[in-house]
């Protein structure tokens, strides 16, 4: 059996009993399903609980079903990317710390394929859990609210993913260089807390690797500038395969530090 298959099944069972197979998945299930379903039904939610006079009116503006899907992907950039984060920060550190690694480096192993593994394992859950999370989401807009292209829906999803897999490497570079605490700190920072900087500062600048899911947005649309759009994407593949590489370099020069 050859190094990668051995540690990426050590990597498959561990996820698999701690269930974090099972619940990140679930929880970009939950919002893709509940997101179209809150939205169409809210009208009739506050109608009944809402405790309102008799005969009051509420009035909901009309939602594109492109506009549901990126409601959904709104709720996969706060809560999701926070499950993300917090979740995979100690996939390396974690076992630095507990003395886990220790039994792994004594092995003849490469340390990339070590942390291409937890790379593979990682693609599976979060951007495996995402897609179906999308396509449930995909699946009750289309009954409720009328159907997306298809064409642009894969566009939308490619990008989307593109903007996972930055954020994949993102934690994956950040356990590999620090202690579990200091990786969750760093990952929340370049991820949710970049995000909410280019929001508030993003109009001077068309190029980044955080403006991914407005893109994926604007090509749900059918209305984007092709030109930042494919320097983003390239900056966001390229920025991915470094933060890979360097997570594979930091998990070599950190070996002194895992306890015994």
């Amino acid at each position: 059996m050859s190094n990668f298959s051995f540690l990426f099944q050590k990597e498959w069972r561990e996820n698999v009993r701690n269930f974090k197979i099972l619940w990140i998945p679930l929880v970009f299930l939950l919002f893709g399903i509940s997101e179209p379903l809150t939205n169409y039904y809210l009208p009739q939610i506050l109608a009944s609980v809402g405790n309102m006079p008799e005969g009051t009116v509420f009035q909901f503006p009309e939602l594109s079903p492109e506009q549901i899907l990126m409601s959904t992907i709104s709720q996969y950039q706060l809560i999701g990317m926070l499950v993300v984060t917090l979740g995979f920060a100690g996939i390396i550190a974690r076992e630095r710390k507990s003395g886990t690694a220790t039994l792994l480096y004594v092995r003849p192993i490469s340390y990339f394929s070590y942390v291409n593994s937890k790379l593979l394992v990682m693609i599976t859950i979060v951007i495996g859990g995402v897609i179906v999370g999308i396509l449930a989401s995909l699946y009750y807009t289309n009954i409720l609210f009328g159907a997306v292209d298809i064409g642009a829906f894969f566009g939308f999803l490619g990008t989307y993913i593109a903007w996972l897999l930055f954020v994949i490497s993102i934690v994956l570079f950040s356990s590999a260089a620090f202690t579990t605490g200091i990786a969750s700190t760093v990952s929340v920072v370049f991820v949710l807390f970049a995000q909410i900087i280019d929001a508030l500062l993003g109009t001077y600048w068309t190029i980044s690797p955080w403006k991914l899911p407005m893109y994926a947005g604007q090509i749900l649309n059918g209305n984007f500038d092709m030109t930042p759009f494919v320097w983003s994407i390239m900056i966001t593949l390229i920025a991915s395969i470094v933060l890979i590489a360097g997570a594979g370099y930091f998990a070599k020069r950190n070996v002194s530090k895992a306890k015994i």
